[in-house]
């Protein structure tokens, strides 16, 4: 069949059409949900420990929510850096199925490199699921003009690498007070509510049970 300049033309029109036309992919996560058995890791800094209020930490307050183990390994103080450092040990000791990841709050009160931030966080959520883990990012606020925002770093990272992410919760916490045992930390109460919205997140996503 000969094919005329204006077959062409239409043949070529069509296949740019269906390329512009294609829907956008979205995030696919492993939905799968946990079990009694699961191990949840929770790893971070001073918000993970509980500074503040230590025994009311929200890795505490997240166990008797969602009614496995959830295992606080928060150091206060740590840059993500030494987070990214530290993480393989942790996660060969503990086998976790998840890991909620809130780091990166020093990097941020010391003005350190974003772009290296970023870069951590990204390899610790990649080291995870090269564990086998998910992962549940949290995102952390820096202190803007008048109040704390989440860096928007967070949510970004969070959509390129496919993962869970929550990123209002501290946000509320660190804007209120009376939520907060000092500047930075959070009390029982804010701890409290920490626990909730991470439970919030794992239930919505059929990764726990109601």
């Amino acid at each position: 069949m000969k094919i005329t300049p204006l077959k062409f033309i239409l043949f070529i029109s069509l296949i740019l059409v269906a390329i512009f036309l294609k829907p956008e992919s979205k995030p696919v996560h492993n939905n799968t949900s946990l079990n009694s058995k699961s191990v949840v890791l929770s790893f971070g800094d001073s918000l993970t420990y509980g500074k503040g209020a230590p025994s009311q930490s929200y890795p505490i307050q997240l166990q008797k929510l969602i009614t496995m183990e959830v295992v606080n390994a928060g150091i206060s103080g740590e840059t993500s850096s030494l987070g990214l450092k530290r993480l393989p040990r942790v996660l060969k000791k503990y086998h976790p199925s998840l890991v909620i990841l809130c780091h990166g709050g020093n990097d941020l009160l010391q003005k350190k490199s974003k772009k290296i931030l970023k870069n951590n966080l990204r390899r610790m959520i990649q080291m995870s699921k090269e564990n086998g883990a998910k992962v549940l990012l949290i995102g952390v606020p820096n202190f803007k003009m008048i109040r704390f925002s989440t860096e928007a770093l967070y949510e970004e990272l969070a959509k390129e690498e496919q993962v869970f992410y929550e990123g209002n919760i501290l946000e509320k916490i660190e804007n209120n007070s009376e939520l907060k045992s000092n500047r930075i930390h959070p009390n029982a109460q804010g701890y409290a509510l920490m626990a909730e919205a991470f439970a919030k997140v794992l239930k919505e996503n059929n990764l726990v049970r109601n």
